[in-house]
């Protein structure tokens, strides 16, 4: 569900998420219109409504693990799960994490990849938020949920800054509920 559709419609803020977000054309290929969060960390009113907007949310939910996706899940994840007073759980690409970890593999439209967690990190039983910048097909966020659950936690709800208005890759988060702040910009604001 968008933060609109949730007692957020009309607030300034989600605007000034969206416009803080560059649109880059024909990036990484042809045809993407690549929505660069990079820009929303350098506008720290932005960057806080976000992470505010998050911590709303979750903050009376017992939440005890917030699962960022590599990499810029890790942008939002440590800020939310402070708030919360949860604890941060990277999930990464193979062979990034030291020491044993557990893997899942998912498809992607042009391959495979796969994300990795520490052995340990979290228990059964946890109730568990996963965070990411952006959901498009949903296979990303799919392999978070199912190496969270393998582990036994209870995956709470995914929570993304961008998110397609016709989200098909929800259809993918084994019925986990999603929560996205904004919807794609199509073009760019500023020079």
């Amino acid at each position: 569900m968008f933060a609109a559709e949730n007692g957020l419609r009309g607030d300034p803020r989600l605007q000034a998420i969206s416009e803080a977000i560059r649109v880059v054309p024909h990036f990484p290929k042809p045809g993407i219109m690549f929505q660069d969060i990079t820009t929303l960390l350098l506008d720290h009113k932005a960057f806080k409504h976000t992470v505010d907007i998050f911590v709303d949310r979750y903050r009376d939910m017992d939440i005890s693990v917030v699962a960022g996706v590599e990499a810029r899940g890790f942008m939002f994840g440590p800020s939310i799960a402070l708030a919360i007073g949860a604890k941060f759980v990277p999930l990464r690409k193979p062979r990034k994490l030291p020491g044993e970890v557990i893997s899942e593999a998912y498809e992607l439209e042009y391959g495979t990849d796969c994300l990795e967690m520490h052995v340990g990190a979290v228990q059964p039983g946890e109730r568990a938020l996963v965070i990411d910048d952006l959901i498009a097909t949903g296979g990303t966020l799919s392999a978070a949920i199912t190496l969270l659950e393998r582990v036994g936690a209870e995956v709470v709800e995914c929570g993304c800054v961008v998110g397609l208005p016709e989200v098909k890759g929800q259809c993918r988060l084994n019925g986990k509920p999603l929560y996205i702040l904004v919807e794609p910009r199509e073009i760019n604001n500023c020079c």
